[in-house]
C-alpha cells in the first residue's frame, strides 16, 4: 500500500472547482474547514511561505498533516456545505459558523388574504412558500427591500381580513406614503390586485428576474444619460441587491436540521400506518452511498432508536469489491457486509432498512438478501427529488404528503445518513473504518 502524499503535494491534484477543504493534524482531528470557488488555488495558499509567516495562518499551518476535499456544483454549495460541516465537527480553527445560527430565508405567507413578506430564520412548514436557505442575511435583507420599492407587498406582522370592514378606519404606515406598499391593511387594495402583486414578486424568487433587471439597467442608462445619478446609482445597488437573490440554496435539498424540527412518535406512528406494520416500530437503519473526493466510494450507515439517532450505532464502509462509480454493486456490498454480520453475530434486525435512492438501489439491496438467503426487515427506499418512497414487489412507489411526520422522519434519517458519508461527520474523528 503506497504512502499517503504529504499534503502540499496532495492538493496539487485537487480539481479548479467549486468546493470544501478539509486540514486534519497528525491524529486524524479536523483543524479547519473552508470553501472555495477553485479548491487547488485555495488550499495550495496554506503552503506557501506566506501563509506559514501570516500570523493568522502560521499556526494552523504548522498542524496540518492531510487536507482532504468534498466537490460542489456551485460556490453557493460549497458555502453552505462548509456550514454544515463546521456546526457537525467544531473545528479548533473556524472561528465564524459554530453558533447555532441558521441561514436566513425569504418566506411568503400565501394562506393570509393578503400574504406577508418575511425574513426569517426559523421558517413555517405549512402554509408558506420558502425561499432559501439565503448565503448573506445582509444580501437578502437588502434585496427585500428593492423588491418592496418595485412590488409594494407588506412586511408588517398584521393579520388582516379582507371580509373585515374595521380595516377601512386603520391608519396605514409611512411605507404606503412613500409608494413601497399598497397599504391593504386600510383596504386600499383589493385582495385580487394585492395576490397580482404576490404572483410577480413570486416569478422573480423563481428565476424569472432577467426581463426586469433589463428594464432596470436601461432606466440606469437613461438616468445616468439624463444627469440624475442618484437614481443611476440606486438603480444600480437595486440591480446587484437581485442579482443575489441567487446566491442561495435549495429549501428541500438544503434543509436544515435545527430549522425543521419533527415529531419521532409522531412518525414512527405514521410509519406504521403508511407500510402496514403489525406494531410502531423502533429501529431504523439508513444507508448512503458517497464517493469522497472523487476517488473512493464509501457507504454510511446511521442508526436510529424510537426516532432519534443512536450515534455509538453509526458505522462506515469503505467499498472493496467495486471498480469505479457503481451505486447499485456498492450497496449491494455494504448490505451484504452488513446483515451477514449480523446473521453471524445473532444480532436483532432493524424494524426498517431504508436506502437512498430509487427502484434501482432498493433491488440493489433486496439481492444482497437473496444472496445471504436471508429475509429481509421491512425494505424501502427513498428517491431525492419527488421524495418518493419504494418497497419491493410494488410498482407503484408511495406518495407521502410533503408535510406528513412518516416522511420527514424518513428524510431524516436519510438525510443524516447523507451527511454521515458526505460531511466526514465520523470519518475525521476515527482513522479506521468498518469493515
Amino acid at each position: 500500500m503506497s504512502a499517503t502524499p504529504p499534503p502540499a503535494e496532495k492538493v496539487k491534484q485537487f480539481p479548479t472547482t467549486p468546493g470544501v477543504y478539509v486540514m486534519k493534524d497528525s491524529s486524524g482531528r479536523v483543524l479547519y474547514v473552508g470553501k472555495a470557488k477553485n479548491l487547488r488555488n485555495r488550499a495550495s495558499h496554506y503552503f506557501s511561505k506566506a501563509a506559514a509567516e501570516d500570523p493568522r495562518t502560521s499556526d494552523l499551518v504548522k498542524l496540518i498533516a492531510d487536507i482532504d476535499y468534498l466537490p460542489a456544483d456551485t460556490e453557493v454549495d460549497a458555502l453552505l456545505l462548509e456550514a454544515r460541516l463546521v456546526k457537525d465537527i467544531q473545528p479548533q480553527f473556524n472561528v465564524e459558523l459554530k453558533d447555532d445560527k441558521s441561514f436566513p430565508y425569504l418566506q411568503i405567507r400565501i394562506r393570509e388574504d393578503f400574504p406577508r413578506v418575511e425574513f426569517t430564520r426559523s421558517p413555517r412548514r405549512k402554509g408558506v412558500r420558502l425561499y432559501g436557505p439565503f448565503t448573506s442575511a445582509r444580501s437578502l435583507r437588502l434585496a427585500i427591500q428593492v423588491l418592496q420599492r418595485i412590488f409594494q407587498f407588506r412586511t408588517c406582522g398584521l393579520d388582516i381580513k379582507a371580509d373585515d370592514s374595521r380595516w377601512r378606519w386603520f391608519r396605514p404606515c409611512l411605507l404606503h406614503s412613500i409608494r413601497q406598499c399598497t397599504a391593504p391593511c386600510n383596504l386600499r387594495v383589493t385582495k385580487e390586485d394585492y395576490r397580482k402583486q404576490i404572483r410577480k414578486l413570486r416569478l422573480v424568487m423563481e428565476g424569472k428576474k432577467d426581463r426586469l433587471i433589463a428594464e432596470m439597467e436601461h432606466e440606469m442608462q437613461e438616468s445616468s444619460a439624463a444627469l440624475l445619478f442618484e437614481k443611476a446609482a440606486r438603480l444600480r445597488d437595486d440591480i446587484a441587491a437581485l442579482q443575489k437573490l441567487g446566491q442561495r440554496g435549495d429549501v428541500d435539498r438544503d434543509a436544515q436540521p435545527e430549522v425543521f424540527p419533527i415529531d419521532p412518535k409522531r412518525g414512527l406512528k405514521g410509519l406504521r400506518k403508511v407500510l402496514g406494520l403489525e406494531k410502531v416500530p423502533r429501529t431504523i437503519e439508513g444507508v448512503d452511498i458517497a464517493h469522497l473526493g472523487g476517488d473512493d466510494t464509501v457507504a454510511s450507515l446511521v442508526h436510529f432508536i424510537d426516532g432519534l439517532p443512536f450515534k455509538p450505532g453509526y458505522r462506515r464502509f469503505r467499498i472493496k469489491s467495486v471498480r469505479g462509480v457503481d451505486d447499485f454493486a456498492s450497496i449491494r456490498e455494504v448490505v451484504t457486509r452488513r446483515f451477514r454480520r449480523k446473521v453471524r453475530e445473532e444480532d436483532v434486525f432493524p424494524d426498517i432498512l431504508l436506502i437512498d435512492g430509487g427502484k434501482g438501489q432498493l433491488n440493489a439491496a433486496l439481492d444482497a438478501f437473496r444472496i445471504l438467503n436471508i429475509e429481509p426487515p421491512t425494505l424501502i427506499s427513498l428517491a431525492k427529488r419527488e421524495e418518493e418512497v419504494y418497497r419491493p414487489g410494488e410498482t407503484e412507489s408511495l406518495k407521502l404528503s410533503r408535510h406528513s411526520a412518516a416522511l420527514r422522519l424518513l428524510q431524516y434519517v436519510r438525510d443524516e445518513a447523507h451527511r454521515f458519508a458526505q460531511h466526514y461527520h465520523h470519518i475525521l474523528r476515527r482513522k479506521k473504518l468498518d469493515e
